[in-house]
Order: structure tokens, then C-alpha cells, then sequence
């Protein structure tokens, strides 16, 4: 099985070496070696290698997401909206007249192809699936409309948390929901891409700052695939594995027993590299109302307080550490006071 292991990493390391994408498969061996041994060995309980690093992220949504809908007018200069009250915002529209969508360029093609006023949405709506017939509104010839507003991806930039030994990762603490309406976003795939921080906005009292980094969406920046978003985090497979973990250590996971008020650490990369930054636990709740909110924190370091005012969009997921484990992840900031903020416990995101 080994030798099976080792055979298919080498096939892996050439194929990319071939498509011109870099780095070396095997500057972790070390790393990757030791810490398989410790899971393997299971004395000190589950190994993981604590992340730190800024992260692109791209989704793309199963279905096409609806935001709302809008009133079109017709060829008779007559106006309606005739999705209203029938697709809801926040339903995902998955089918057209028996043609399966993807996405909303398949979503489009559709609507073009119509000859007739009568379709058939398939729509996703909490889990089941339903179909509703809406009354397309012609608007010249052979142009018809449906007056629904849609969205297929998102993308922002984000921290990672951990890397376990088979290369699966998690990065944020917490999901991505949609920002027109608020759902968590039901994706059927997504990436990862390299980053690097351009500039931070300190946070103020009432105005949470924000990291700023430079993202190019192409094939040359892919790190890894995201499989699932949740209430918990991101989760999927890391591919290039030396990108981002170099001379990495792993660390055990702490029980939620074992975390307690006082002196702890979280890893982030504010100024082009991953460094470690004294904080306070001043609160754990593991029956917290919101699953990510299990932590409460505050920046004592005073280097980040200068760099940042605290906590920033963009450093959800950074690791938290306390007496050499993996304890959580920073997952919220207050907004009156962006050096306190919340986290989720380890144990919460290791669910997934």
C-alpha cells in the first residue's frame, strides 16, 4: 500500500512538472512522514499541521442561486413580473423545461432558446426539489424573459486552518453565505488560489478593517479543490501541498475541556509571512447559540494591534493556539471593538 502511496505522489510530481505549475511534491516529506507516524501512533491524540496562510477562494453554486426577482416589459408595451411570489430568493433554479442548469450561462442559453411562454423551472428550495411553472414574458421576437435576478459563484480571500495527513484541509471557521440573501451557499465545487496580502485596512470602532490581496483566478494558481461549505467552515483536497506548508510542525488538536481563559496564540500573515500573535481567551461556551462563536477572544500583541486594530476580514480561520495545540479558529470580529472577536473550537471544525 506504500509503495502504491509513494508511486502514485511521484506520477503526481511529474504530471506537474510537465503542465509548467511548479514547486516541488516533496519539500514536506519530513513533515508529512512524521506526522503520519504520530496519527498512526494515536498516544497524544489526532495531529494536525496548523495552516496560517491567506488563501484565494472560488465556488461555484449547485444551480444558479436565485436573489430576486424584477418586473420586464412586453412586446404589447405592457409591464409584470412574472416570477413574483412563484421562486423565492434563495431557491437554486437547477432546471428549464427538462434541461438541466449548472450555471448561469446554461441558464441563459435556455431562456434564448424558448419559442413559447410556457416553462418549467426545477428549483431547489430547503433540500427538496419542486417545479414551478412561470409564464415567460415575450419581449420582441424570439426573445422571451423570466425577470429573475441570479448568481452562480463567489470568490473572496480567506485564512487556513489545518492540514491533516491525507492533505485535507479546513480554512475559515466558519461558511460563505451569499451577501444579497444571507443563505449559506450550496456549492457543487470550488478551488482554492494563491495569494498575497496588498494591504490591510486597520479596523476601527464601528468599521471592521480588511485584508486586501491579489487573486488571479487561472489554472497556473490553483492550490486545491474546495468539496463542501458549511456552517463549520470549508473543506477539501490541498494539491499543492509545499505552496503553502513549508517547514511545517505538526501539532496535536486539543479537547474542548482543554481550553481555557488566558494567554494563547494565533498564526496569521499580515506583513508576507505566516508569525504568531499573543492573545486572550477570555470566554469558552461549547453550548454557544452559533457553533462558531464558541470563543471569545482579544488581541494582546501589540505589533498586530498596530498593524491591524485587532482582528480583520480576511483572517477568519487563522489557527489558535494555546500550550502547543490547535485549539480553534478566528471566526468573527466585534464591531465596536476590533481587537475582541470570536472563535470556533477545533473539535467543532473537525466534525466535517
Amino acid at each position: 500500500m506504500m509503495r502504491r502511496f509513494w508511486y502514485r505522489r511521484i506520477l503526481i510530481m511529474v504530471l506537474t512538472l510537465a503542465v509548467s505549475v511548479g514547486g516541488s511534491y516533496f519539500l514536506l516529506e519530513a513533515q508529512r512522514s512524521k506526522l503520519e507516524r504520530e496519527v498512526s501512533a494515536g498516544a497524544s491524540g489526532e495531529m494536525v499541521i496548523p495552516g496560517g496562510m491567506p488563501i484565494g477562494i472560488y465556488l461555484e453554486t449547485d444551480g444558479v442561486l436565485v436573489l430576486g426577482t424584477e418586473a420586464v416589459e412586453g412586446m404589447d408595451g405592457e409591464t409584470c413580473e412574472p416570477a413574483a411570489h412563484l421562486v423565492k430568493e434563495g431557491d437554486y433554479i437547477i432546471g428549464l423545461n427538462e434541461k438541466e442548469i449548472r450555471d448561469k450561462s446554461e441558464l441563459i442559453a435556455a431562456v434564448k432558446s424558448l419559442n413559447d411562454e410556457d416553462v418549467v423551472l426545477k428549483v431547489m428550495r430547503n433540500e427538496q426539489t419542486i417545479d414551478i411553472r412561470v409564464r415567460a414574458v415575450q419581449c420582441a421576437v424570439d426573445d422571451y424573459k423570466l425577470g429573475i435576478w441570479v448568481r452562480d459563484n463567489a470568490q473572496g480571500l480567506g485564512t487556513i486552518t489545518y492540514l491533516t495527513a491525507d492533505s485535507q484541509f479546513g480554512a475559515l471557521g466558519h461558511g460563505i453565505h451569499d451577501t444579497d440573501t444571507g443563505e449559506l451557499l450550496d456549492i457543487s465545487k470550488g478551488r482554492l488560489y494563491t495569494t498575497s496580502i496588498r494591504d490591510v485596512q486597520r479596523g476601527e470602532s464601528g468599521e471592521p478593517g480588511g485584508m486586501e490581496g491579489i487573486i488571479v483566478y487561472n489554472n497556473y494558481n490553483v492550490l486545491g479543490s474546495i468539496t463542501k461549505n458549511s456552517e463549520e467552515g470549508i473543506y477539501g483536497t490541498l494539491d499543492r501541498v509545499d505552496t503553502l506548508f513549508k517547514n511545517a510542525e505538526p501539532v496535536e488538536l486539543a479537547a474542548a475541556g482543554e481550553i481555557t481563559e488566558g494567554k494563547a496564540a494565533i498564526r496569521c500573515s499580515i506583513e508576507g509571512k505566516v508569525e504568531e500573535y499573543e492573545i486572550r481567551i477570555t470566554g469558552v461556551n461549547p453550548d454557544a447559540r452559533e457553533v462558531n462563536k464558541t470563543i471569545e477572544l482579544e488581541v494582546t500583541d501589540q505589533k498586530l494591534l498596530e498593524l491591524t486594530g485587532g482582528i480583520v476580514q480576511g483572517m477568519s480561520g487563522s489557527p489558535i493556539l494555546q500550550n502547543g495545540k490547535l485549539v480553534g479558529a478566528v471566526t468573527h470580529v466585534f464591531v465596536n471593538d476590533p481587537a475582541k472577536g470570536y472563535g470556533i473550537l477545533i473539535g467543532e471544525m473537525m466534525k466535517e
